[in-house]
């Protein structure tokens, strides 16, 4: 099909990078003057297996896993700008991911340029530039497969023939644009960017080249945006580092204090409902050099998006966000609980579709700790628990028996602890009972661990939030060992 819509000539674009390019900095780069903005790369196999959600309370559409994670999540706001990057070492499950995304996204784009272990040990990434007939195939399967732009982003070979003659067959494919990091394989960002191969390589071809690698010494301002065009003879420029530091080096107003920008990046990390601790990467990367300053310790230290809101004394929007969302999921139909979330009745068990979100809780508190509170004040027996798992995943599903009925979770969980805090949640929702979420009014249900916390002081705080590190930790750890072993099972195939 004919590429059409986004134009990759004259552009300044926000550059791919994993966990920086998520929604929240997206948009603060058009904000600032980003003509395009890439999302960070998402592997194609994990990819593949999300189903499109459109999310009413937050005016989102989401991509989730079957675990429940949402692995990419995009707005209207952004709709017609936003470039979709995939790690993808096969042809035909790039395409099924291109397809599921491509009603939401501008333009698709495929990285053949990461150097990291993560991507190029499954043959993504770097590693395709060894591999010009899969790169071929890739990209006129994209190309001739859906109704967006499709583009590429690569490195320079090892000589500067072999880096145009790779960007004229891939010029073949019938590519909008081609983004050049003007660095080799092996050269890291201490390493000086090669101007003059991404200079060959745009005279040696008519597809718009955006120039990629500048951010190190050539680019520090706004200005020098022009400057590192003009230098490499490019279309456009792609920004990385440089707006990852400070994103307002799009702005032609001249750079924001990084103060402000941290603080305009944290309202849509609020808004957004983005990931604590993908916040937390965020500001940290702004910091800098900065990242052991009282402020930076508050960051690091801080456990949810409310803590770190408290850091930059945005706790009156922390929570009137929080109000106006759950305000609006309440008006939604249905309470805002889609159907899967409404209790129903398998057999004896009542169910609903929860997940334990540990981010969503303080550090001393977890829904079973409220429900063992709640089971002593009516004089019941203590809830009691079983847990199973699945084998072909490993992943566990809890039942906890409480006031005389069984209640668990439809989805399952990385762990057996988080599934059995699911399970709670289930109970808790049904029976009515508070379950201690951040922002939820005192009801009075004190468990037995904060009353000891608050007694014996600092000591006990501190042990609570190291126990609540851990549980958001194996999660994560969780989450990762599941998607690198895809991508190893993947590369063996």
């Amino acid at each position: 099909m004919a590429a059409g819509g986004l134009s990759f000539r004259n552009i300044t674009a926000l550059a791919p990078m994993v966990r920086v390019g998520t929604l929240p900095m997206r948009l603060l780069a058009l904000d600032y003057g980003a003509d395009v903005v890439y999302c960070e790369e998402l592997i194609d196999i994990k990819m593949a297996q999300c189903r499109r959600v459109v999310n009413d309370e937050l005016e989102t559409v989401d991509f989730v896993a079957p675990d429940d994670r949402v692995m990419f999540r995009t707005c209207e706001r952004e709709r017609h700008r936003v470039v979709f990057q995939m790690g993808t070492a096969d042809p035909d499950r790039a395409l099924t991911v291109a397809q599921l995304v491509e009603k939401d996204v501008a333009a698709i784009d495929v990285n053949m340029g990461c150097p990291k272990e993560y991507s190029t040990k499954g043959g993504m990434g770097a590693a395709l530039l060894s591999e010009p007939d899969k790169i071929e195939a890739i990209l006129r399967k994209l190309v001739t497969g859906v109704s967006i732009p499709v583009t590429c982003k690569i490195r320079i070979l090892p000589s500067l023939e072999e880096s145009v003659a790779l960007v004229q067959r891939i010029e073949k494919t019938g590519v909008a644009a081609v983004a050049v990091h003007g660095r080799f394989k092996d050269e890291r960002p201490r390493h000086p960017v090669h101007c003059d191969y991404i200079e060959a390589v745009c005279r040696a071809v008519s597809v718009p080249i955006i120039a990629n690698g500048g951010s190190l010494d050539l680019v520090k301002t706004h200005a020098d945006i022009e400057e590192f065009r003009k230098a490499t003879g490019a279309s456009s420029v792609m920004l990385g580092r440089a707006a990852m530091w400070n994103a307002s080096v799009f702005s032609s107003r001249g750079p924001l204090p990084v103060e402000t920008v941290m603080e305009e990046y944290l309202r849509y990390a609020i808004r957004y409902d983005n990931h604590t601790f993908n916040t937390k990467y965020c500001l940290c990367q702004m910091l800098r050099d900065k990242v052991e300053s009282p402020l930076g310790k508050q960051v690091q230290a801080a456990q949810t998006n409310a803590e770190i809101s408290e850091a930059y004394g945005l706790q009156h929007f922390y929570q009137q966000t929080q109000d106006q969302l759950r305000a609006k999921r309440d008006a939604l139909p249905g309470g805002g609980g889609t159907e899967t979330e409404r209790p129903v009745l398998d057999g004896d068990v009542t169910t609903m579709a929860v997940k334990f979100e540990r981010r969503e809780y303080p550090p001393h508190i977890t829904p079973k700790m409220f429900l063992l509170e709640w089971s002593r004040k009516e004089k019941a027996d203590q809830p009691l628990y079983r847990t199973e798992q699945r084998a072909q995943d490993r992943a566990f599903q809890a039942t906890v028996t409480a006031a005389g009925r069984k209640f668990r979770s439809s989805l399952w969980e990385k762990s057996k602890k988080f599934a059995e805090q699911a399970a709670a949640i289930v109970c808790l929702r049904v029976l009515g009972i508070p379950e201690g979420r951040i922002g939820e009014e005192d009801s009075g249900l004190v468990c037995k661990r904060k009353r000891e916390g608050k007694a014996n002081g600092a000591a006990d705080e501190e042990r609570s939030k190291k126990r609540h590190v851990a549980d958001v930790q194996q999660e994560t750890e969780a989450s990762q060992a599941t998607a690198s072993g895809e991508q190893l099972r993947a590369a063996s195939r």
